[in-house]
């Protein structure tokens, strides 16, 4: 008996060294970054592989293909998802998942979505290459229009609406229709959301897209949590009239109560502590001439934060503020709250301590924080315990043509996803 467990002792200090030995290869994520790059871009050399468009199109089929190549089994769910299944030795368990996204914004970067995609399926790479079988089958999901709305991992999540369908994509499309041209059913997309227990566990690796990391020069975050995000539509009606006739004082200048509900944002935002956000992100004025006082404005409003309850009891104090200027102006607001929200999400507890850990034993410097961006995992907590690795964004800039990463940094976070993907796998 002695010797039987001095063997097994053995063997599994032999197991978690070996384990410990792999990493992934840094040159071969950096060049197919850059391929990935290439689809979608317009005329003028910009990136436009927004969902559902051409560029979406041909970018998820060569993706598809490297899947295929690295021996996955690859399907295309009703909500658009591409997922890619790799055998564990015990086809019982639950399913590892892990991945993120391909589509961008427009003239966006190269690494946003794209690094944890590319990480994930390095990691599957370097498991072939080391002939390792996981405990557990993993499954890589790249999910279909992020940027758009998260309307893919929504679908997984199980509360994409009927209403939320037929809202226009950035690509032009109604989001039911580009769902079609990727190859999905948005008539039965119902039958692609998760049941809790489904998958053991969900893991994202993702670009910080703020300037935390790279200004405090550390080169892990394990995310807390994912901020909610509401948007809301707000119409300004006031009433056209003659610029040149109509005297200041008799005016009900639609685009100036505008300009005050602005101001009035972001007072709100700023009056309460914590690290809320709040945005008048667009705006366009009717009719829209030099001479005419302008007689409507439209305005996109989203907020931010950690708590859903805060975010409404924010937007209520802006709606106070709303009816003020309004009547002030002789104006009426009204806000249109937008199908699709996000609600905030917490990331598991235990998936963040051996984060942490993997982390910790590759020797990098780690820091817990939250992330202000909106992410697939977000929708997939609601339903499965998640975690995410951040890496740094140089200066902070993402969401631009200017956004990037360092190649090592990339290759520390897809490391520190195949060390924890392992450690969950002997859970």
């Amino acid at each position: 008996m002695k010797y039987l467990l001095t063997a097994l002792a053995f063997s599994f200090s032999f197991t978690a060294f070996c384990q410990s030995k792999l990493t992934v290869n840094e040159q071969r994520i950096e060049s197919r970054l850059a391929d990935l790059s290439k689809f979608g871009r317009d005329s003028t050399g910009k990136g436009y592989r927004v969902a559902y468009t051409k560029g979406d199109q041909e970018g998820r089929a060569w993706f598809i293909n490297l899947m295929k190549a690295a021996g996955l089994e690859v399907n295309i769910d009703y909500a658009g998802n591409i997922i890619g299944k790799r055998k564990g030795k015990n086809a019982a368990l639950q399913p590892i998942a892990f991945g993120s996204h391909i589509d961008m914004v427009p003239d966006g970067g190269n690494y946003d979505g794209c690094v944890g995609s590319i990480g994930a399926l390095e990691m599957m790479e370097v498991l072939n290459e080391n002939n390792m079988v996981t405990d557990h089958p993993l499954e890589l999901i790249i999910f279909s229009n992020e940027e758009g709305g998260t309307i893919g991992s929504m679908a997984m999540a199980g509360h994409v609406t009927a209403e939320g369908l037929k809202q226009k994509s950035q690509s032009g499309l109604t989001m039911a229709a580009g769902i079609k041209a990727i190859g999905g059913n948005p008539d039965s997309i119902q039958s692609s959301s998760l049941k809790k227990g489904d998958i053991k566990a969900f893991l994202e690796l993702h670009i910080e897209q703020g300037g935390i990391l790279d200004k405090e020069q550390l080169q892990i975050g394990v995310v807390e949590g994912i901020v909610g995000i509401i948007h809301w539509e707000v119409t300004v009606t006031g009433f056209a009239n003659h610029a040149g006739t109509t005297p200041m004082d008799m005016r009900h200048d639609a685009l100036l109560a505008s300009a005050k509900l602005i101001v009035a944002v972001n007072e709100v935002i700023n009056s309460y502590k914590g690290r809320q956000v709040g945005t008048i992100g667009k705006i366009a004025a009717m009719p829209g001439a030099y001479n005419v006082i302008p007689g409507k404005a439209t305005m996109g409003l989203e907020i931010r934060d950690l708590s859903y309850d805060k975010i409404w009891m924010l937007f209520h104090d802006i709606e106070k503020r709303a009816a003020a200027i309004a009547a002030a102006s002789g104006t009426t607001i009204a806000f249109q709250h937008q199908a699709n929200e996000s609600k905030p999400a917490l990331t598991d507890k235990n998936i963040q301590a051996q984060i942490t850990a993997s982390a910790k034993a590759l020797g990098f410097t780690t820091k817990l924080m939250q992330s202000g961006a909106g992410h697939d995992s977000q929708e997939i907590a609601l339903v499965v315990p998640v975690g995410m690795i951040f890496i740094p964004s140089v200066g902070g800039i993402s969401h631009s043509p200017k956004e990037f990463s360092k190649t090592t940094d990339i290759a520390n976070g897809a490391n520190v996803l195949l060390q924890t993907i392992l450690k969950l796998d002997k859970e």
